[in-house]
């Protein structure tokens, strides 16, 4: 393919896709996008979607993380855990209103909300409330123990706890 201005252009699998001239390459670049993007426009969901797969199949690594970038910023996310984008303090503190049973039923959430409702600096507090201590400092190593401390001590109360006389008509 001669040129009037000068060299044969270099082509890559296509005449159209010209290589050593910038300007032209950018040019037919922006026609076949647009082009592109009417032919999406008029596909079906179906087609639309086996295109979109076969062109992430084709991406990179990073052009894939792009995408998934990209879909995250579009796309809202329907259950956003609060604690994962809160600093840990305000979630704490948002914990830190929950009794004994609802920080149980929170461990059963994730791994991290079990992570978070099992701290010490939840559990102590509640302790504390009552006027519970253990009697020993435990390492920065030992987790769990205000809240296996609270468990022995409802325990305790349970077991010491006098059981209410019934109404004798009542056991009938």
């Amino acid at each position: 393919m001669e040129n009037m201005d000068g060299p044969k252009l270099q082509t890559k699998m296509s005449t159209w896709t010209p290589l050593n001239h910038q300007l032209m390459n950018d040019k037919v670049f922006e026609e076949r996008r647009a082009l592109l993007g009417k032919w999406f426009d008029k596909w079906t969901d179906g087609q639309r979607r086996r295109i979109l797969v076969d062109l992430l199949e084709r991406c990179s690594p990073s052009q894939q993380k792009f995408c998934a970038k990209q879909l995250q910023d579009r796309v809202p996310t329907e259950a956003l855990d609060f604690t994962t984008r809160l600093p840990r303090v305000l979630s704490l503190y948002i914990f830190s209103f929950l009794d004994p049973r609802s920080l149980c039923r929170c461990a059963q959430v994730s791994w991290y909300w079990k992570y978070l409702s099992e701290l010490d600096q939840l559990w102590m507090l509640k302790c504390l409330r009552f006027g519970w201590y253990i009697n020993f400092s435990p390492t920065p190593f030992e987790q769990g123990i205000w809240k296996k401390h609270y468990i022995e001590m409802v325990k305790e109360l349970r077991v010491t706890r006098p059981k209410e006389k019934t109404h004798p008509l009542c056991l009938l």
